[in-house]
């Protein structure tokens, strides 16, 4: 059955050996080839993807050079920025394979703004980590030329800067992907959780934050009437008690259940925890299906999923 599917791709699927454009274009080439098999089927795809290591990059780089006459970039011009550029290589990519394998289709990046509540508590918390680590005397020294910034010590690593990681209440450019998808192109939305913006007198502003990619794939998923919510990771399970001796995987799991394991703690903060929370949003809010897997098991989608179905 031909399905309307969301895909969040991991860091692992854009992160190349050395960090540069050309190593990271060669691992994207590999990910499109493993979802054009997918688009070759006639499933209807939307791709939404990380930005992490490529925000910390480009701050970093920007810190570094900056000087009164070439200034740092605000968060959210930062986020677009890499969200472009990300967007870019991978509709390069894509529409390269999709020409090899003469599907006559085409993907296309959109530059994507995501609605936040001014009022989320998550402005008032920051607790998403961005950026390099540094000493405290490092630390010193940035907050004397950037005072608004925050930083926190990080499991004995050093100090980081935080930001904001607001909820998404909606992707304002969903309208324009489910047009995409009545077109028979495939969007690329979404990168990096979305810009976060805010609502204020009518107009939308850019606010600095970090939206977590996989409540956007949700809330996306939500939003254009997706049949699946698809996050793709770097495991091929969702695992209780991971990397102990007594793990255990989970092939197919309940909204229910998991509320119980993220009671007990089973899922790490920063890693599998918001990829469940995101999936339970999506299932309850739609009543529909998710998968949790790793990219490999893609093309088996069909025959014999691999990977962890959460369920109403």
């Amino acid at each position: 059955m031909r399905k309307r599917m969301v895909i969040a791709l991991g860091g692992n699927a854009i992160v190349g050996t050395d960090g540069t454009a050309c190593s990271q274009k060669i691992s994207i080439r590999k990910t499109m080839n493993a979802l054009a098999k997918l688009i070759k089927k006639g499933h209807q795809l939307v791709i939404t993807h990380g930005n992490g290591p490529q925000v910390g990059n480009l701050l970093l780089q920007m810190v570094n050079g900056c000087t009164s006459k070439n200034p740092v970039m605000p968060l959210d011009t930062i986020g677009a920025m890499t969200e472009g550029a990300i967007g870019y290589w991978m509709q390069q990519e894509l529409n390269a394979v999709l020409h090899d394998a003469q599907v006559e289709k085409t993907a296309a990046a959109i530059v994507t703004q995501t609605l936040v509540s001014a009022s989320d508590p998550a402005f008032k918390e920051p607790s998403k980590p961005i950026g390099p680590f540094y000493s405290k005397e490092e630390v010193t020294k940035q907050t004397g030329k950037h005072s608004e910034y925050l930083f926190k010590e990080d499991a004995g690593r050093g100090y980081r800067r935080v930001v904001p990681s607001p909820k998404p209440v909606t992707i304002i450019e969903y309208p324009v992907v489910k047009l995409m998808l009545e077109n028979q192109m495939i969007p690329i939305a979404a990168g990096g959780g979305g810009i976060p913006v805010i609502e204020k007198n009518g107009q939308l502003k850019g606010i600095e934050g970090v939206i977590d990619k996989d409540f956007s794939a949700a809330k996306l998923a939500e939003n254009i009437s997706a049949d699946e919510l698809i996050i793709l990771t770097s495991v091929d399970h969702v695992y209780l008690n991971f990397n102990k001796p007594e793990q255990k995987m989970l092939t197919k799991v309940s909204v229910q259940k998991l509320k119980q394991y993220i009671k007990e703690g089973q899922f790490a903060p920063g890693s599998m925890l918001p990829k469940i929370e995101a999936t339970i949003d999506f299932v309850e809010r739609t009543g529909k299906s998710a998968l949790i897997t790793s990219l490999k098991n893609v093309e088996l989608l069909e025959d014999d999923p691999i990977g962890t179905v959460i369920t109403r």
